[in-house]
């Protein structure tokens, strides 16, 4: 069993590492193509451009993996089915259930590698390429009505709710274009704060060149007033980690960071639906491996002693394509709809699965 699994093990990976170079090469030369726009920007050279690319890398091979999981092992399936090697180990003793539990350890081993690379390798080359624009264009614009947070408090006049608005961030992190509005219970507005740069510390904001204005809470002889101060250390519990979750892409997040955010968001009493279920996919990709596994093995069933291998191979990446068409188009209609977070990610995969253990019951039973 050990040279079987030998066998299987080095066809299937040098077909899936294949692919998945071929994958990452389209994807870095459409990506670079791209980047070209940009060169001659202040700041921006044709190096900016391929570390960019090179920088996108990770996280194209954590989205494409599982494709080429599929594409790999059909085409290696293939060529042992239609060189009659397979049908020898299945005369040697190579039954369903052991063929399905060998292709199951290494699409267990494939998630393993999509899970390192998905929550630690892509997140920081994801951060490393945002600094690079960043530097490149003097700061990231957070789009016309920039990033909002929202922060709850308790003090001795009661509960304060607060809402933070910034516009923009420079490369080495400070926030710019701030705007902090304080409100009581009652939504009534009591303070906002302008300052024109922050920078997050632990437990405080350290706010530059801030305008304080104050609401009084009584209406009679209401009256405005206005503090200026050069510098401000604004308490909150708002986070390093909650900020750049709010300022930076999702795509930067990992698992645990998507989990923490998303708490955060319910707590706050915000819209969480469409993180809870970034969360889980997230969660979940990795065993997509074990899925695309599934679908390869039927092809190892279907006789072809000439020729078939590259219709096997397209139909394979029509498989891969209806994955993420499904996948994405699921996360839509669960944000659209409210559903739970867990169903929706987990839908696309275990409707594969069965699709994958019924074509390959019947292949045994009747073929």
């Amino acid at each position: 069993m050990r040279t079987v699994r030998r066998l299987l093990y080095r066809d299937i990976s040098g077909a899936v590492i294949f692919v998945a170079a071929a994958f990452l090469s389209l994807f870095f030369f459409i990506d670079f193509v791209d980047e070209l726009d940009k060169v001659g920007r202040p700041g921006y050279t044709m190096a900016s451009a391929l570390l960019s690319g090179l920088l996108d890398m990770p996280g194209h091979f954590y989205e494409l993996f599982p494709i080429a999981v599929l594409i790999g092992a059909i085409y290696a399936m293939s060529r042992l089915a239609q060189s009659s090697e397979f049908t020898i180990l299945r005369t040697g003793g190579l039954g369903p259930v052991r063929a399905l539990g060998l292709l199951a350890g290494l699409g267990a081993a494939f998630a393993v590698v999509t899970f390192v690379v998905g929550d630690y390798v892509a997140p920081a080359s994801e951060r490393q390429a945002v600094e690079v624009q960043a530097r490149s264009q003097g700061g990231r614009e957070l789009g016309r009505a920039g990033a909002w947070l929202k922060d709850r408090r308790s003090t001795p006049q009661g509960e304060r709710n607060v809402s933070v608005n910034v516009q923009r961030t420079t490369a080495d992190g400070v926030l710019q274009g701030i705007r902090i509005f304080e409100f009581d219970s009652d939504g009534r507005l009591l303070t906002r704060v302008s300052a024109a740069s922050g920078r997050v510390s632990d437990g405080q904001w350290q706010l530059d060149d801030a305008l304080v204005t104050h609401w009084p809470a009584e209406v009679a002889n209401a009256r405005i007033t206005d503090e200026r101060h050069a510098s401000l250390a604004w308490p909150t519990t708002l986070t390093g980690d909650v900020v750049a979750a709010a300022v930076l892409p999702v795509s930067t997040m990992s698992t645990i960071e998507l989990w923490r955010y998303s708490m955060h968001l319910s707590d706050q009493e915000q819209a969480a639906q469409r993180h809870a279920i970034l969360f889980w996919k997230k969660a979940l990709y990795p065993f997509a491996c074990l899925v695309m596994m599934g679908l390869a093995l039927p092809f190892a069933y279907m006789h072809a002693r000439s020729g078939g291998v590259a219709l096997k191979v397209f139909g394979g990446i029509l498989l891969g394509i209806s994955f993420v068409l499904l996948n994405n188009v699921a996360s839509h209609l669960g944000l659209l709809r409210n559903w739970t977070p867990w169903v929706v990610a987990a839908t696309p995969s275990l409707l594969y699965l069965l699709l994958s253990l019924a074509a390959f019951a019947w292949l045994v039973r009747y073929r």
